[in-house]
């Protein structure tokens, strides 16, 4: 089996993804075994005036310091369970050190094989305004739909205010439903949780759409490639080849 490497930014997120692919391990393979995995933490906090100012590289610079980590540690590949992180991760520059999955690639296979044609996109801001999740998406054929300014706010701060430092409440659980109803409205047949802690706030069972949780869908592409049933991936940062 393979080693996988977590290149965490941000803890809930992270520790989620652990705990996921610990899981599928559990169901697989047999109570408590897993392949090996480890995880590296920079702290955020390190790179959050760098988003604040739309300056990727450094924020690069800051991951590819835990990949180092990682293959040092002995990992094989590695994901990085925070969506956002993947925009400065695409910068141009020299190879990480492992080779990694994308994150958004996951979740648009995904989409694409269950037939999906519209997905409404929900993440932090610096997501749902870039151009990663409607690149993949559009290369399957598949519209992105983001929600209108106000709610992008609304689902922004919620992430930043609560979700991040592990808080969940009903409140925020019904802005969330709200948003995605209108996203509903607007003829989405799915609703991407692209910050990966937005799934500990919604559900299948209170989504009114079908959800695909990016994180629980990237723990499991990490598995699948850990037990061998998937080849190690190829990409090592920077510009991702056209699928």
């Amino acid at each position: 089996m393979k080693h996988l490497g977590i290149l965490a930014h941000s803890a809930e997120g992270a520790a989620l993804c652990l705990r996921a692919f610990c899981q599928e391990g559990f169901r697989e393979l047999g109570p408590d075994d897993h392949p090996d995995v480890t995880l590296d933490l920079i702290a955020m906090a390190r790179s959050m005036p760098a988003w604040d100012a739309g300056d990727h590289d450094p924020i690069k610079a800051t991951l590819a310091e835990s990949v180092r980590r990682l293959a040092a540690a002995g990992a094989d590949f590695f994901v990085c369970p925070d969506n956002t992180a993947h925009m400065a991760l695409e910068r141009p520059g020299g190879d990480l050190p492992l080779p990694g999955l994308h994150i958004a690639r996951v979740v648009a296979g995904r989409a694409a094989r269950d037939g999906r044609t519209r997905v409404g996109v929900l993440g932090t801001r610096y997501t749902m305004d870039g151009t990663v999740y409607p690149r993949e998406l559009a290369e399957r054929g598949i519209a992105a739909e983001v929600p209108d300014e106000a709610d992008r706010a609304t689902v922004h701060k919620i992430i930043f205010d609560e979700l991040v430092n592990g808080v969940v409440t009903e409140d925020a659980r019904r802005e969330y439903v709200r948003i995605i109803e209108r996203l509903a409205e607007r003829g989405c047949d799915a609703v991407a949780l692209v910050c990966t802690e937005i799934p500990l706030l919604v559900t299948p069972g209170v989504s009114p759409l079908p959800t695909l949780d990016s994180t629980r869908l990237l723990a499991r592409a990490a598995f699948d490639v850990a037990v061998g049933r998937d080849p190690l991936p190829t990409w090592r940062g920077g510009p991702p080849a056209a699928s």
